[in-house]
């Protein structure tokens, strides 16, 4: 079975922030963001929402999609999808 990786993009309703990632385990991803006892960027911002994903066959692949969600013009991407 090949393992699918998600590009996933969340959503701090209270802070208005975005945070962009990619995991093989989307759901457990989630929560851990989610977690209290999280650490760094991401626990600042609870809770965070799930407001895009797409899933990659590889990691190479995925991570390239991260870093062009992460560009100006990737930013311009995610700021216009519906909160």
């Amino acid at each position: 079975m090949i393992e699918q990786i998600t590009v996933y993009v969340l959503y701090s309703d209270e802070f208005d922030k975005h945070y962009t990632g990619f995991t093989s385990r989307l759901e457990a991803r989630i929560e851990s963001h989610n977690a209290l006892t999280g650490k760094g960027y991401t626990r600042k911002y609870l809770p965070w929402r799930l407001i895009y994903q797409k899933e990659f066959a590889t990691k190479a692949e995925a991570m390239t999609y991260e870093k062009w969600l992460k560009s100006v013009e990737g930013r311009d991407f995610i700021n216009a999808l519906e909160h």
